[in-house]
Protein backbone atom coordinates (compact mmCIF):
# COMPACT_ATOMS: atom_id res chain seq x y z
CA UNK A 1 0.00 0.00 0.00
CA UNK A 2 1.60 3.07 -0.94
CA UNK A 3 0.78 6.49 0.68
CA UNK A 4 1.10 9.99 -0.35
CA UNK A 5 2.01 13.20 1.61
CA UNK A 6 -0.41 15.68 1.62
CA UNK A 7 1.09 19.59 0.41
CA UNK A 8 1.25 20.79 3.82
CA UNK A 9 3.44 17.57 4.79
CA UNK A 10 5.50 17.98 1.87
CA UNK A 11 6.44 21.59 2.63
CA UNK A 12 7.36 20.37 6.23
CA UNK A 13 9.80 17.50 4.88
CA UNK A 14 11.07 19.86 2.25
CA UNK A 15 12.09 22.39 4.69
CA UNK A 16 13.79 19.57 7.30
CA UNK A 17 15.81 18.43 4.73
CA UNK A 18 17.05 22.16 3.13
CA UNK A 19 18.04 24.63 5.97
CA UNK A 20 16.77 28.06 5.49
CA UNK A 21 18.40 30.10 3.52
CA UNK A 22 20.87 32.85 5.76
CA UNK A 23 19.57 36.28 6.22
CA UNK A 24 22.27 38.41 5.38
CA UNK A 25 23.31 41.36 7.57
CA UNK A 26 21.18 44.11 7.73
CA UNK A 27 19.39 43.26 3.86
CA UNK A 28 16.34 44.89 4.88
CA UNK A 29 17.76 47.95 5.81
CA UNK A 30 20.11 48.17 2.47
CA UNK A 31 16.92 47.52 0.27
CA UNK A 32 16.36 43.54 -0.55
CA UNK A 33 12.52 43.84 -0.44
CA UNK A 34 13.23 46.63 -2.92
CA UNK A 35 15.17 44.78 -4.83
CA UNK A 36 18.14 46.50 -3.79
CA UNK A 37 17.48 49.84 -6.09
CA UNK A 38 19.91 51.76 -7.31
CA UNK A 39 19.04 55.12 -7.44
CA UNK A 40 19.84 58.59 -7.47
CA UNK A 41 20.88 59.29 -3.78
CA UNK A 42 23.50 56.62 -4.06
CA UNK A 43 24.99 56.82 -0.77
CA UNK A 44 21.63 55.98 0.99
CA UNK A 45 21.62 53.01 2.83
CA UNK A 46 18.67 51.12 0.62
CA UNK A 47 20.76 52.21 -2.39
CA UNK A 48 24.07 51.07 -1.81
CA UNK A 49 24.16 47.39 -2.69
CA UNK A 50 22.76 48.19 -5.76
CA UNK A 51 24.42 51.57 -6.98
CA UNK A 52 27.99 50.27 -5.78
CA UNK A 53 27.50 47.75 -7.81
CA UNK A 54 26.33 49.12 -10.79
CA UNK A 55 26.96 52.76 -10.80
CA UNK A 56 26.82 53.34 -14.44
CA UNK A 57 23.09 52.68 -14.01
CA UNK A 58 22.41 55.66 -11.57
CA UNK A 59 20.89 58.52 -13.24
CA UNK A 60 22.71 61.60 -13.07
CA UNK A 61 26.26 59.66 -13.15
CA UNK A 62 28.51 60.73 -16.28
CA UNK A 63 30.76 57.36 -17.22
CA UNK A 64 33.58 56.37 -19.66
CA UNK A 65 34.24 52.62 -20.64
CA UNK A 66 37.49 51.11 -20.34
CA UNK A 67 37.25 48.22 -22.53
CA UNK A 68 39.05 45.55 -22.49
CA UNK A 69 41.26 43.70 -24.67
CA UNK A 70 40.84 40.00 -26.84
CA UNK A 71 43.03 38.12 -24.12
CA UNK A 72 42.07 37.08 -20.40
CA UNK A 73 44.25 36.70 -17.86
CA UNK A 74 42.84 33.16 -16.15
CA UNK A 75 42.10 32.73 -12.82
CA UNK A 76 41.62 28.71 -12.35
CA UNK A 77 39.87 27.44 -9.45
CA UNK A 78 42.87 25.88 -6.90
CA UNK A 79 42.80 21.94 -7.20
CA UNK A 80 42.37 21.55 -3.61
CA UNK A 81 40.06 23.80 -1.24
CA UNK A 82 41.35 26.12 1.76
CA UNK A 83 39.97 25.65 4.52
CA UNK A 84 40.00 29.59 5.88
CA UNK A 85 40.03 30.28 9.74
CA UNK A 86 40.18 33.49 11.91
CA UNK A 87 40.52 34.35 15.03
CA UNK A 88 38.46 37.98 16.33
CA UNK A 89 38.24 39.22 20.34
CA UNK A 90 39.03 35.57 21.58
CA UNK A 91 36.69 33.50 19.34
CA UNK A 92 37.11 31.33 16.18
CA UNK A 93 35.22 31.70 13.04
CA UNK A 94 35.42 30.49 9.41
CA UNK A 95 34.96 32.49 6.17
CA UNK A 96 31.43 31.72 5.61
CA UNK A 97 30.93 33.10 9.09
CA UNK A 98 32.45 36.25 8.39
CA UNK A 99 30.13 36.96 5.58
CA UNK A 100 27.01 36.21 8.10
CA UNK A 101 28.85 38.81 9.87
CA UNK A 102 29.48 41.37 8.06
CA UNK A 103 28.04 43.65 4.95
CA UNK A 104 30.19 41.99 2.71
CA UNK A 105 29.02 42.33 -1.11
CA UNK A 106 32.17 40.21 -3.04
CA UNK A 107 34.56 38.21 -1.73
CA UNK A 108 37.77 36.74 -3.69
CA UNK A 109 40.57 35.06 -2.58
CA UNK A 110 43.42 34.00 -4.84
CA UNK A 111 46.68 32.22 -4.07
CA UNK A 112 49.32 32.02 -6.50
CA UNK A 113 46.67 33.44 -9.33
CA UNK A 114 44.32 30.72 -8.12
CA UNK A 115 40.73 31.08 -6.97
CA UNK A 116 40.80 29.66 -3.06
CA UNK A 117 37.53 31.88 -2.47
CA UNK A 118 35.22 33.62 -4.18
CA UNK A 119 31.58 34.78 -3.08
CA UNK A 120 28.76 37.17 -3.92
CA UNK A 121 26.41 38.16 -1.40
CA UNK A 122 23.19 40.26 -1.43
CA UNK A 123 22.40 38.61 -4.58
CA UNK A 124 25.28 40.45 -6.59
CA UNK A 125 27.06 38.42 -9.32
CA UNK A 126 30.33 38.12 -11.32
CA UNK A 127 29.10 40.44 -13.72
CA UNK A 128 28.74 43.27 -11.16
CA UNK A 129 31.25 45.93 -11.45
CA UNK A 130 31.78 47.30 -7.85
CA UNK A 131 32.55 51.10 -6.86
CA UNK A 132 36.31 51.48 -6.35
CA UNK A 133 35.45 54.59 -3.41
CA UNK A 134 39.62 54.93 -2.43
CA UNK A 135 40.99 52.24 -4.33
CA UNK A 136 40.72 54.47 -7.04
CA UNK A 137 43.81 56.22 -5.94
CA UNK A 138 46.37 52.63 -6.56
CA UNK A 139 44.96 52.24 -9.93
CA UNK A 140 45.56 56.39 -10.13
CA UNK A 141 49.03 55.48 -9.21
CA UNK A 142 49.43 52.28 -11.50
CA UNK A 143 49.40 55.22 -14.23
CA UNK A 144 51.67 57.52 -12.64
CA UNK A 145 54.00 54.81 -13.50
CA UNK A 146 52.74 53.56 -16.76
CA UNK A 147 53.37 57.34 -17.40
CA UNK A 148 56.64 57.40 -16.09
CA UNK A 149 57.60 54.35 -17.87
CA UNK A 150 56.74 56.26 -21.36
CA UNK A 151 58.95 59.41 -20.74
CA UNK A 152 55.11 60.99 -20.67
CA UNK A 153 55.83 62.68 -16.95
CA UNK A 154 59.46 63.43 -16.97
CA UNK A 155 60.53 63.13 -13.32
CA UNK A 156 58.39 62.70 -9.92
CA UNK A 157 60.16 65.57 -8.38
CA UNK A 158 58.31 68.03 -11.26
CA UNK A 159 55.67 70.03 -9.97
CA UNK A 160 52.43 69.04 -11.01
CA UNK A 161 51.83 72.18 -12.59
CA UNK A 162 54.31 71.55 -15.09
CA UNK A 163 51.41 68.93 -16.55
CA UNK A 164 48.10 70.13 -15.05
CA UNK A 165 47.72 73.45 -16.76
CA UNK A 166 44.55 74.56 -14.79
CA UNK A 167 46.60 74.04 -11.12
CA UNK A 168 49.69 76.41 -12.70
CA UNK A 169 50.54 78.97 -10.40
CA UNK A 170 48.18 77.37 -7.29
CA UNK A 171 49.66 75.54 -4.43
CA UNK A 172 48.49 72.35 -5.46
CA UNK A 173 50.75 73.74 -8.81
CA UNK A 174 53.55 73.95 -7.07
CA UNK A 175 53.63 70.72 -5.15
CA UNK A 176 55.83 68.01 -6.81
CA UNK A 177 54.05 64.83 -8.11
CA UNK A 178 56.34 62.72 -5.33
CA UNK A 179 54.64 64.28 -2.63
CA UNK A 180 51.14 64.32 -4.02
CA UNK A 181 51.74 60.48 -4.00
CA UNK A 182 52.87 60.21 -0.57
CA UNK A 183 49.60 62.56 0.31
CA UNK A 184 52.60 64.51 1.71
CA UNK A 185 51.60 68.39 0.38
CA UNK A 186 51.44 69.90 3.39
CA UNK A 187 48.27 71.50 2.12
CA UNK A 188 45.54 72.00 4.76
CA UNK A 189 42.58 69.73 3.26
CA UNK A 190 39.94 67.96 5.64
CA UNK A 191 38.26 64.66 5.49
CA UNK A 192 36.23 63.58 8.22
CA UNK A 193 33.58 61.98 5.90
CA UNK A 194 30.54 64.42 7.84
CA UNK A 195 29.53 66.34 4.67
CA UNK A 196 31.08 69.55 5.97
CA UNK A 197 34.86 68.47 5.29
CA UNK A 198 36.78 69.74 2.20
CA UNK A 199 36.79 65.88 0.74
CA UNK A 200 32.42 66.81 0.55
CA UNK A 201 33.26 70.37 -1.16
CA UNK A 202 35.42 68.82 -3.58
CA UNK A 203 32.59 65.79 -4.52
CA UNK A 204 30.13 68.14 -4.87
CA UNK A 205 31.78 70.02 -7.76
CA UNK A 206 32.53 67.00 -8.73
CA UNK A 207 28.94 66.22 -9.52
CA UNK A 208 27.33 69.70 -10.21
CA UNK A 209 30.05 71.52 -11.93
CA UNK A 210 29.29 74.41 -9.83
CA UNK A 211 32.37 75.60 -8.86
CA UNK A 212 34.32 74.03 -11.01
CA UNK A 213 36.74 70.68 -9.47
CA UNK A 214 40.06 73.45 -10.52
CA UNK A 215 38.88 76.06 -8.62
CA UNK A 216 38.13 74.19 -5.86
CA UNK A 217 41.92 72.60 -6.11
CA UNK A 218 43.59 76.15 -6.55
CA UNK A 219 41.77 77.52 -3.16
CA UNK A 220 43.85 75.53 -0.73
CA UNK A 221 46.89 77.44 -0.11
CA UNK A 222 47.72 77.09 3.50
CA UNK A 223 50.06 74.78 4.16
CA UNK A 224 50.26 73.32 7.86
CA UNK A 225 53.74 71.50 7.46
CA UNK A 226 56.41 71.73 4.45
CA UNK A 227 55.80 69.46 1.57
CA UNK A 228 57.02 66.16 1.68
CA UNK A 229 57.64 66.20 5.36
CA UNK A 230 54.35 64.63 6.97
CA UNK A 231 51.61 61.83 5.70
CA UNK A 232 48.03 63.14 5.85
CA UNK A 233 45.28 61.88 4.06
CA UNK A 234 43.71 64.17 1.68
CA UNK A 235 41.64 63.07 -1.73
CA UNK A 236 42.42 66.17 -3.55
CA UNK A 237 45.96 65.15 -3.76
CA UNK A 238 44.55 62.27 -5.68
CA UNK A 239 42.78 64.54 -8.08
CA UNK A 240 45.56 66.61 -8.81
CA UNK A 241 47.12 63.82 -9.96
CA UNK A 242 44.38 62.42 -12.01
CA UNK A 243 44.78 65.74 -14.01
CA UNK A 244 48.73 65.92 -14.24
CA UNK A 245 48.18 62.17 -15.94
CA UNK A 246 45.52 63.69 -18.79
CA UNK A 247 47.58 67.03 -19.10
CA UNK A 248 50.74 65.11 -19.64
CA UNK A 249 48.83 62.40 -22.18
CA UNK A 250 46.50 64.31 -23.93
CA UNK A 251 43.64 61.47 -23.55
CA UNK A 252 41.02 60.28 -20.40
CA UNK A 253 42.00 58.07 -17.58
CA UNK A 254 39.48 55.79 -19.05
CA UNK A 255 41.69 55.32 -22.42
CA UNK A 256 44.87 55.54 -20.45
CA UNK A 257 43.42 52.91 -18.06
CA UNK A 258 42.13 50.68 -21.07
CA UNK A 259 45.69 50.89 -22.91
CA UNK A 260 47.99 50.85 -20.06
CA UNK A 261 46.46 48.05 -17.43
CA UNK A 262 42.94 46.49 -18.60
CA UNK A 263 44.02 45.27 -22.08
CA UNK A 264 47.81 43.80 -21.17
CA UNK A 265 46.60 42.59 -17.72
CA UNK A 266 44.04 40.33 -19.45
CA UNK A 267 40.91 41.89 -17.85
CA UNK A 268 37.83 39.91 -18.46
CA UNK A 269 35.03 42.62 -18.68
CA UNK A 270 35.41 46.64 -18.99
CA UNK A 271 35.48 48.64 -16.15
CA UNK A 272 34.57 52.57 -16.02
CA UNK A 273 35.37 55.52 -14.56
CA UNK A 274 32.76 58.17 -13.21
CA UNK A 275 33.81 61.29 -14.94
CA UNK A 276 32.79 64.96 -13.29
CA UNK A 277 30.80 68.00 -15.63
CA UNK A 278 34.33 68.85 -17.27
CA UNK A 279 34.82 65.29 -18.44
CA UNK A 280 37.72 64.78 -15.44
CA UNK A 281 37.46 61.52 -14.13
CA UNK A 282 37.15 61.10 -10.27
CA UNK A 283 40.83 59.84 -9.35
CA UNK A 284 40.51 59.34 -5.88
CA UNK A 285 37.48 57.46 -5.62
CA UNK A 286 35.14 56.62 -8.98
CA UNK A 287 36.78 53.60 -10.49
CA UNK A 288 34.24 50.75 -11.03
CA UNK A 289 35.40 46.94 -11.83
CA UNK A 290 34.55 43.37 -11.97
CA UNK A 291 35.48 41.29 -8.37
CA UNK A 292 37.71 39.14 -10.58
CA UNK A 293 39.55 42.23 -12.61
CA UNK A 294 40.22 43.56 -8.64
CA UNK A 295 41.74 40.61 -8.31
CA UNK A 296 43.70 40.95 -11.43
CA UNK A 297 44.78 43.80 -10.42
CA UNK A 298 46.05 42.74 -7.24
CA UNK A 299 47.61 39.48 -9.35
CA UNK A 300 49.81 42.10 -11.31
CA UNK A 301 50.96 43.69 -8.27
CA UNK A 302 52.52 40.99 -6.96
CA UNK A 303 54.18 40.11 -9.90
CA UNK A 304 55.70 43.43 -9.82
CA UNK A 305 53.95 44.91 -12.87
CA UNK A 306 54.94 41.68 -15.04
CA UNK A 307 52.36 38.97 -16.60
CA UNK A 308 54.61 36.65 -18.73
CA UNK A 309 57.21 38.27 -20.55
CA UNK A 310 55.51 41.49 -20.45
CA UNK A 311 56.64 43.94 -18.31
CA UNK A 312 53.32 45.63 -17.67
CA UNK A 313 54.46 48.70 -14.63
CA UNK A 314 58.03 49.29 -13.92
CA UNK A 315 59.07 47.40 -11.00
CA UNK A 316 61.05 49.82 -9.33
CA UNK A 317 58.40 52.30 -8.96
CA UNK A 318 56.08 49.77 -7.86
CA UNK A 319 58.68 48.91 -5.30
CA UNK A 320 58.97 52.20 -4.06
CA UNK A 321 55.20 52.80 -4.01
CA UNK A 322 54.64 49.48 -2.13
CA UNK A 323 57.46 49.02 -0.20
CA UNK A 324 57.55 49.58 3.39
CA UNK A 325 61.14 49.27 3.83
CA UNK A 326 62.21 52.27 0.83
CA UNK A 327 59.84 54.19 2.51
CA UNK A 328 61.19 57.58 4.69
CA UNK A 329 60.94 56.96 8.25
CA UNK A 330 57.97 59.38 8.42
CA UNK A 331 55.57 57.36 6.03
CA UNK A 332 56.34 53.85 7.61
CA UNK A 333 54.08 51.29 9.38
CA UNK A 334 53.31 52.96 13.46
CA UNK A 335 54.35 56.56 11.61
CA UNK A 336 52.20 57.70 8.89
CA UNK A 337 49.60 56.25 10.81
CA UNK A 338 49.06 53.95 13.93
CA UNK A 339 49.25 51.04 12.38
CA UNK A 340 49.64 51.89 8.39
CA UNK A 341 52.54 53.12 6.41
CA UNK A 342 52.04 54.92 3.44
CA UNK A 343 53.70 54.86 -0.59
CA UNK A 344 52.58 56.03 -3.57
CA UNK A 345 48.71 55.99 -2.75
CA UNK A 346 48.92 52.27 -1.51
CA UNK A 347 48.86 51.61 1.95
CA UNK A 348 51.75 49.62 3.58
CA UNK A 349 50.94 47.01 6.19
CA UNK A 350 53.05 46.59 9.41
CA UNK A 351 54.29 43.15 8.54
CA UNK A 352 57.87 42.28 7.84
CA UNK A 353 56.66 40.45 4.66
CA UNK A 354 56.07 43.61 2.11
CA UNK A 355 52.55 43.35 2.37
CA UNK A 356 50.00 46.80 1.28
CA UNK A 357 46.89 47.33 -0.02
CA UNK A 358 44.54 49.31 -2.18
CA UNK A 359 41.71 50.53 0.30
CA UNK A 360 38.49 52.80 0.29
CA UNK A 361 36.08 53.61 2.58
CA UNK A 362 32.99 51.58 3.73
CA UNK A 363 35.35 48.04 3.96
CA UNK A 364 36.96 48.26 0.22
CA UNK A 365 40.08 46.58 -0.19
CA UNK A 366 42.65 44.82 -2.01
CA UNK A 367 45.22 43.00 -0.38
CA UNK A 368 48.50 41.96 -1.95
CA UNK A 369 51.58 39.81 -0.72
CA UNK A 370 53.83 39.61 -3.46
CA UNK A 371 56.27 37.09 -1.77
CA UNK A 372 53.52 34.07 -0.61
CA UNK A 373 51.02 35.52 -3.74
CA UNK A 374 48.29 35.96 -1.82
CA UNK A 375 45.54 38.15 -3.03
CA UNK A 376 42.11 38.95 -1.52
CA UNK A 377 39.49 41.38 -2.63
CA UNK A 378 36.85 42.40 -0.46
CA UNK A 379 33.74 44.89 -1.47
CA UNK A 380 31.27 46.22 0.68
CA UNK A 381 28.98 48.29 2.30
CA UNK A 382 29.61 48.96 5.81
CA UNK A 383 27.38 51.84 7.87
CA UNK A 384 30.26 53.71 8.33
CA UNK A 385 33.08 55.09 5.97
CA UNK A 386 35.92 54.65 8.25
CA UNK A 387 36.96 52.79 11.06
CA UNK A 388 37.24 56.55 13.16
CA UNK A 389 33.31 56.49 12.70
CA UNK A 390 32.71 52.65 13.82
CA UNK A 391 36.30 50.39 14.52
CA UNK A 392 34.63 47.18 15.01
CA UNK A 393 33.94 45.88 11.02
CA UNK A 394 37.66 47.27 10.70
CA UNK A 395 39.30 45.88 13.41
CA UNK A 396 37.34 42.67 12.18
CA UNK A 397 38.56 42.82 8.66
CA UNK A 398 42.26 42.95 9.95
CA UNK A 399 41.50 39.91 11.92
CA UNK A 400 40.17 38.12 9.34
CA UNK A 401 43.37 39.06 6.49
CA UNK A 402 46.08 37.87 9.21
CA UNK A 403 43.56 34.73 9.58
CA UNK A 404 43.72 33.89 5.72
CA UNK A 405 47.24 34.48 5.60
CA UNK A 406 47.95 32.27 8.39
CA UNK A 407 45.43 29.44 6.72
CA UNK A 408 47.44 30.21 3.30
CA UNK A 409 50.96 30.11 4.09
CA UNK A 410 51.42 33.98 4.63
CA UNK A 411 53.92 35.45 6.60
CA UNK A 412 52.91 37.43 9.57
CA UNK A 413 55.71 38.17 11.16
CA UNK A 414 55.23 42.25 12.29
CA UNK A 415 56.89 45.20 11.17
Amino acid sequence: MTHSLTPGWALVMALAVCPAAQAEPDEEALGKSLGYPNGPRWTAMENRVGAWSALDRVPGVLTENVARGNSVLPLPQASVPAEIKYRYRNLGYTLDEYLERRRITGLLILKNGEIVAERYRYGRTEDARFLSFSMAKSVTSMLVGAALQRGLIASLDDPAGQYAKDLQGSAYGQTPIRHLLRMSSGLTFTERYDGQDDVSKLSRSFATGSPTVASVLRSFSDRHSPSGQKFVYASAETEVLGRVLTGATGRSMAELTSEWLWKPMGAERDAFWCHGRDRQAGAYFCFNASLRDWGRLGVLMAKDGKLGEQQILPADYLREATDAALQPPAFAPYKATPYFGYGYQFWLHPLKERSFGFQGVYGQTVFVQPATGIVMVQTAVYAQASGHQDPEPYAERAAFWLGVLQSLGGRTERY
